[in-house]
Parts: structure tokens; C-alpha cells; sequence
């Protein structure tokens, strides 16, 4: 398994708040999801836990491999790099979720119509991505992040029919948000010649990653007990704006 500050299980301490940050997503989809669902990053496989008992058939792809537990007889694993979504025919997918993907998608215009290719008329796919108003430093693990409105265009032009919500932190939250922000302006400050932004990808990853797993470390010993006291219900969801992590995108196939 490829390890990196991208992805999380919810085992290490220091990223609780990340991983709740996500666990909302799961959480708002199980109010939605039936049928046959499709989740696209599938990653350590938490979503697969709390999906896939609400699914008749559940197909879970990911770059890596993902562990299934064989008690989910229903689950169908794939390791593939997307798109295109090899193995899924047209017309067949009830509901796709993908959360914290498309920002890795080199062409994001395809992901989405190979997405609406295999939903039935009527599904529905669930999608968040960050947005890159509350990101507090680039990620090179990133192909690129959204504006609300770069983000509202391109939903739009694959699914007319598109909620945008987005994903919100209470004050809890907020106060880790702004802990973490000086922070991260502790390892930014010697970057002087702001190569984060211009150096490319692949020679930010290992020195990205060992700074953000510092930085999540520092952060929890500096604040043990906020780290750990922030839940799922920290978050909730409301209509988007600049001020949202995540976005919350529902759409549907005409």
C-alpha cells in the first residue's frame, strides 16, 4: 500500500479531523445511496463499510488496493487507473459516489462523462472535491482544485441538473483550522521564492508529505485533546460558498 498524507484510515491519532472531514460525506451519501453503486477511490475502504450494506451490488475501484472485508459478499473490487470506468456498461450504476478524487484526474471532463455514461437515467453521483479558497498551502498531489465557481461550470456542463453544496466545520473545527493554518505559515515562511507553486508536482510529493505529517503531528501534541474530541458531527453541510472545505456535489442523469 502506497502511503501518503492523501490518504487515511482514521487509525492514526494526528488525523482525526482529516478523516471526519471525510467520514460527513460517507455519512450524507448513506441518506441517499440503493441499488447498484459505484464508488470511484475507494482508498482504505471505510466507505465500503458504511455503503455497501444499503447497496444490492456495490463496485469499488481504486488505483491501489483496497482491503474487503469478505463479510461484504456484495462488494466487487477493481484496481484500475481512471477513467476510463473499464468493466462498467452504460446505463447500469444507480448511484456513483467519488469523494476527494476528481482533483487527482488529469482530464476531470472525461471522468465526468465516463461517470454519466454508466449511470441509469435518474442516478445520481455524489462528488466533493476541496475547495481551494480554504486550502492553506498547494498540494501536490493535486492536478488541480476548484474555485465554487470553476466548479459550478463544470458540473454544469456534464449535469445540468446539479446541487452544489458544501462541506462546513463549527467552531470546534474552526479553531483546528486556524491552529493549523499558523502552523503551516511556520514551514511555508522559508519558502521564500514560493517554489510551491511553481517546482513541479512529482519534486513537491516527499517533501510535501513529510512536512504535512510533521505538521499533523506537532499539531496534535500541541493540541491533543482538540484533535481528538473533533467527531463527524463537527461538520455539516449547507449551501456552498468561498468559505466551505469541501464541495458537495449532487447531479443527476437527465
Amino acid at each position: 500500500m502506497v502511503q501518503t498524507a492523501e490518504r487515511n484510515s482514521g487509525n492514526e491519532a494526528s488525523d482525526n479531523v482529516i478523516h471526519h472531514r471525510h467520514l460527513i460525506a460517507y455519512n450524507e451519501a448513506a441518506k441517499r445511496v440503493s441499488g447498484s453503486v459505484l464508488e470511484i477511490g475507494s482508498g482504505e475502504g471505510y466507505g465500503i463499510r458504511i455503503l455497501s450494506p444499503l447497496a444490492k451490488e456495490y463496485f469499488a475501484f481504486d488505483k491501489h488496493p483496497t482491503p474487503i472485508d469478505p463479510a461484504f459478499s456484495n462488494v466487487v473490487f477493481h484496481q484500475t487507473h481512471i477513467p476510463p470506468l473499464t468493466g462498467i456498461a452504460d446505463n447500469t450504476i444507480d448511484f456513483v459516489v467519488t469523494f476527494q478524487v476528481i482533483e487527482h484526474i488529469k482530464n476531470d471532463r472525461y471522468f465526468l462523462e465516463e461517470v454519466k455514461r454508466v449511470l441509469k437515467p435518474g442516478g445520481k453521483l455524489i462528488l466533493t472535491t476541496p475547495n481551494i479558497r480554504m486550502s492553506l498551502t498547494r498540494n501536490p498531489w493535486h492536478i488541480r482544485e476548484y474555485t465554487p465557481e470553476q466548479m459550478k461550470k463544470l458540473m454544469l456542463d456534464i449535469f445540468p441538473k446539479t446541487e452544489f453544496l458544501g462541506v462546513y466545520g463549527n467552531e470546534k473545527v474552526m479553531k483546528y483550522h486556524d491552529e493549523n493554518r499558523k502552523s503551516i505559515r511556520k514551514f511555508t515562511r522559508f519558502d521564500i521564492l514560493n517554489m510551491q507553486y511553481w517546482l513541479p508536482r512529482c519534486m513537491l510529493r516527499i517533501p510535501y508529505d513529510l512536512a504535512n505529517r510533521m505538521n499533523r503531528n506537532k499539531l496534535h501534541q500541541a493540541n491533543t485533546g482538540l484533535v481528538a474530541e473533533v467527531t463527524t458531527s463537527d461538520f455539516f453541510l449547507k449551501e456552498v460558498s468561498d468559505q466551505c472545505f469541501d464541495f458537495f456535489c449532487i447531479a443527476e442523469k437527465n
